[in-house]
């Protein structure tokens, strides 16, 4: 990227001006070095700006990326500065591990820049820092500036409840997933052995009591044949991936994951984890538990050992991603997709999945900004069709070639093992749109898309965002008493299943969230969920 092109149009401390509530004799000065700098942003086409803009950008990253200098030249973001005119400057390029301490520090009173990207901001932060004039209100630049965006959201009207906040402003623009690229809005898959099933003479589970018996089967008749009893017929990352699967089976989850959902046959918001339904769903797991149908340290389990797990085949069963792509061994092609399974009750629905609206906090425009119009214009491509194609694959002939109307990036890109010198996204979650066509991560394999199809008819009808938009005093609720509640669960959910605690213990279990607060709890979560109803 080139550097030390000047700010475009006008004094950054006169532009600041025009962000403080003023007044009196500056009111219609104000107002005209205003138009002056819009009328110098193109609402369409390229280049943006007539005269070179440096933008200030805070950004988080991975290890995947983090030895890529984005201020050195990389071919995506050099091309979009020849299409803008518009220069990044990538202030701080910042590990994910210290992302929270450093922009915390940035916020305290440290170096703002003119935009936090790809940095994780949580809607509480969000919204504390909008009231205090921090973050400044995009509404009107999303409506004037990005026509991208602004048809997604009157496509999509649940995202746009989904980024409003309760003072009707937006503060934020999110990272999105296209609607039609479900794969990737269901990321981990429940996957199955299927030469195994075959050695076994067994048809795909489509039940819970079937997916027990192939488990048991597993452990019992050394399906992969040499004499040993080193299957494991379940194993995976935690075992949240595995009780979030199967919260459909047993009539949970139907707005997506999560500690609330509503009630069948009405509107009434409920707290998943003290029904029976949710009992019976750990009694379940207990069982596949008790018996060493789990991996008995799933846990603790590191991921080196799950990626060797895999790479050897041991696997029956797993939540992950495409075993294929992933577990780098000969083992990984036998794994097909799993469904739903269908519930001791009957009930059948796959709620691990993602709204749209994947997460909220990826891109905001501090006060400090010198044209916030011409910043969301520059977001504003990446929800396009053509961004999505720049973003993640970037420029065709030079990163990637298309074969049988397939886009498919250059062999010395990915034989390089350094795609972040093209493209860079890798290792970020970064604000715009993503489209299956452009997409190379193991969510976008013909395993993944076939899976998702299996998976399709039993997705929720509404998803909610992974994160309502609270106020001041919801968010100090949930941020106490709510973190309490959500920790409690999540260690005596692990207990339950590893029969640390007994279910004769349910009863007290219960009673412990109710007098941690849960009405209280309750009461937020349902006034949120009514006024995002309202939006």
């Amino acid at each position: 990227m080139k550097k030390g092109k000047a700010l475009f149009g006008i004094s950054t401390a006169l532009i600041l001006l025009l962000s403080a509530c003023s007044g009196g004799n500056n009111e219609g000065e104000n107002e005209k070095v205003d138009k002056e700098i819009l009328e110098k942003v193109s609402k369409t086409g390229f280049p943006i700006v007539e005269e070179p803009l440096t933008i200030k950008m805070f950004t988080g990253k991975s290890n995947a990326n983090l030895n890529f200098n984005w201020n050195d030249p990389l071919l995506v973001w050099d091309e979009y500065e020849k299409m803008t005119n518009i220069n990044i400057e990538w202030t701080e390029q910042v590990l994910k591990d210290n992302l929270e301490e450093k922009r915390n520090l940035a916020l305290a009173g440290g170096t703002i820049p003119d935009v936090f990207y790809s940095a994780n901001l949580s809607n509480l932060d969000i919204f504390k820092y909008g009231k205090q004039g921090t973050f400044i209100d995009l509404s009107s630049y999303i409506e004037d500036y990005a026509p991208n965006l602004q048809k997604f959201l009157e496509n999509n009207p649940d995202v746009k409840k989904g980024i409003t906040f309760p003072d009707g402003k937006i503060y934020s623009l999110p990272a999105l997933r296209d609607n039609d690229f479900l794969a990737i809005r269901i990321s981990a898959f429940p996957w199955i052995n299927k030469s195994w099933l075959e050695k076994l003479g067994m048809e795909e589970p489509g039940t819970t009591e079937e997916f027990y018996e192939y488990l048991k089967a597993v452990k019992e008749k050394d399906p992969n044949g040499n004499g040993e009893a080193d299957e494991i017929p379940y194993g995976g990352v935690n075992l949240e991936y595995l009780t979030n699967w199967l919260r459909g089976s047993f009539g949970l989850g139907n707005r997506g994951s999560g500690f609330v959902d509503v009630a069948p046959n009405g509107d009434k918001t409920r707290f998943i984890a003290t029904t029976d339904n949710y009992k019976e769903l750990l009694q379940y797991v207990n069982k596949l538990y008790s018996e060493k149908l789990i991996e008995q340290n799933i846990f603790s389990i590191k991921w080196d050992q799950i990626m060797a797990n895999g790479a050897e085949g041991k696997y029956g069963s797993t939540v992950f991603w495409d075993p294929q792509s992933t577990f780098k061994g000969p083992e990984g092609g036998n794994y097909v997709g799993l469904s739903a399974l269908k519930g001791p009750s009957g009930e059948q629905l796959f709620s691990p999945v993602s709204s749209p609206l994947f997460s909220n906090g990826q891109f905001v425009v501090t006060k400090e900004n010198p044209n916030p119009a011409a910043t969301v214009r520059w977001l504003d491509y990446f929800y396009s069709d053509e961004g999505a194609r720049l973003l993640y694959m970037g420029i065709e002939g030079e990163s990637f070639e298309v074969v049988d109307g397939k886009y498919k990036y250059f062999d010395e890109t990915i034989e390089a093992n350094d795609a972040s010198k093209f493209v860079p996204w890798v290792g970020v979650n970064p604000p715009g749109i993503v489209k299956q066509d452009y997409f190379s991560g193991a969510e976008g394999t013909e395993k993944s898309l076939t899976a998702a199809e299996k998976i399709k008819p039993f997705v929720p009808e509404q998803l909610w965002p992974s994160e309502f938009t609270y106020t001041e005093d919801e968010n100090k609720t949930l941020s106490t008493i709510g973190a309490d509640i959500e920790k409690y669960v999540k260690e005596m959910t692990d207990k339950f299943v590893s029969g640390d605690v007994s279910f004769d213990e349910w009863d007290k279990y219960v009673k412990t969230i109710e007098d941690m607060g849960l009405e209280k709890y309750m009461e937020v979560k349902t006034e949120a969920y009514n006024r995002f109803q309202k939006n």
